[in-house]
């Protein structure tokens, strides 16, 4: 009698531990750490939606498309937990205010480049290019192989900023100008937009810099604002319409021969993120940062070649311009050295890091192209 009145409710107590012990044994499973939980914590579930404000026009190709490739590889990383919208320069704020908005944190992060910031920043000049520096390559092995990114950060960390390599044009061309450049005496009273330390040199050899973003290129070109102007290559050049508004295209970009991007982080909001999505945002950085440079290597040449075809007259600086671009460089470095202790110690790295990587260049990366011209037909664009 006792055993059938008391059967159902044993046969419940049972279940009962029976589901507690399961329940217990999951929770515990998916805690234990695995090549997907490695620290054995419990899986975070929350999500963020970030802005990243830009200095480029919406949709620019190369300059313009490395946030939005960054954008996309964080949202598939993360499987859409940190989402970033991208919005191009004056659709939040002013190209020039991207890194303040950053730094505020209007925006949660920021791409650009760094020369951008030198009025507030004397020493960010060394992170978007030196004039007869480093090329592309050069300037990644020193940033995550050297003292670059670590002193990057530290230039930025009174900001509330946190800085990345965010891609590279490669070396660039000298630029567009209306009229023909036969000897040194020509830069003379040229306006030119050029920014960063460049704009500086251009100032000392007799010309006027102008710092013009982006957009507002073309239309200073087409009305006589400026009578010439530096922006990245031959893809992004064609991409603004350049050659419809000059006629002479001039090589080498000595003033930058490997030009850095940033992608910029506000330190509170990236602190904020869990650990792997801090990861996540690193490698997106780091990865955005080759496919840049990878997709202007690319591009360029078949965009010269239409650029050629269309009329353009492609042009080589004369010597006695190379030249005093280069002396007027050095002094520029000299003055900017002095007047700011953290260009002294950044400049220090660099220079030691540019030496040493030049030197072994001359015997790996030169002397292979030089082979490689010996032994292969002529390959050029022939100037017309």
């Amino acid at each position: 009698m006792f055993e059938r009145r008391y059967l159902p409710v044993v046969v419940v107590v049972l279940v009962a531990l029976l589901v507690t012990v399961v329940s217990l044994w999951a929770v515990d499973r998916a805690n234990t750490k695995s090549p997907l939980n490695p620290s054995g914590e419990d899986l975070p579930s929350a999500s963020y939606q970030w802005k990243l404000v830009t200095t480029w026009p919406k949709n620019l190709p190369g300059l313009g498309a490395a946030p939005e490739n960054f954008a996309r590889y964080v949202n598939e990383m993360s499987a859409g937990r940190l989402t970033i919208r991208v919005y191009g320069a004056g659709e939040i704020v002013p190209a020039f205010e991207v890194f303040d908005a950053v730094s505020q944190g209007v925006a949660e992060m920021g791409h650009g480049a760094a020369y951008y910031w030198k009025g507030k920043i004397p020493a960010a000049v060394f992170y978007t290019a030196v004039p007869f520096g480093m090329t592309a390559q050069e300037m990644n092995g020193w940033l995550h192989y050297g003292d670059g990114l670590a002193l990057w950060r530290e230039l930025y960390a009174p900001f509330g900023v946190t800085p990345f390599a965010g891609g590279s044009t490669g070396v660039q061309m000298a630029g567009w100008f209306n009229r023909e450049l036969r000897s040194a005496a020509d830069l003379k009273g040229l306006k030119m937009r050029i920014p960063g330390l460049a704009g500086e040199v251009f100032d000392a050899a007799g010309g006027t810099a102008v710092r013009i973003a982006g957009g507002e290129i073309y239309t200073s070109m087409q009305t006589g604002v400026i009578d010439a102007v530096e922006w990245v290559g031959p893809y992004n050049d064609r991409t603004l319409g350049l050659n419809e508004v000059a006629e002479y295209y001039y090589y080498p970009g000595w003033h930058e021969p490997g030009a850095m991007l940033e992608f910029t982080v506000n330190t509170q909001a990236f602190e904020a993120l869990p650990e792997d999505l801090q990861a996540i945002v690193e490698y997106a950085a780091r990865a955005a940062n080759q496919n840049m440079l990878d997709e202007f290597t690319a591009r360029n040449n078949e965009s010269l070649r239409t650029l050629l075809a269309g009329g353009s007259k492609l042009r080589v600086l004369p010597d006695d311009v190379l030249q005093l671009l280069y002396d007027k460089s050095i002094l520029v470095l000299e003055s900017l050295i002095e007047s700011d202790p953290m260009a002294q110690k950044i400049a220090d790295s660099y220079e030691a890091f540019a030496r040493d990587v030049r030197a072994y260049h001359e015997i790996s990366e030169r002397a292979f192209l030089n082979a490689r011209d010996k032994v292969l037909p002529p390959v050029n664009f022939t100037e017309q």
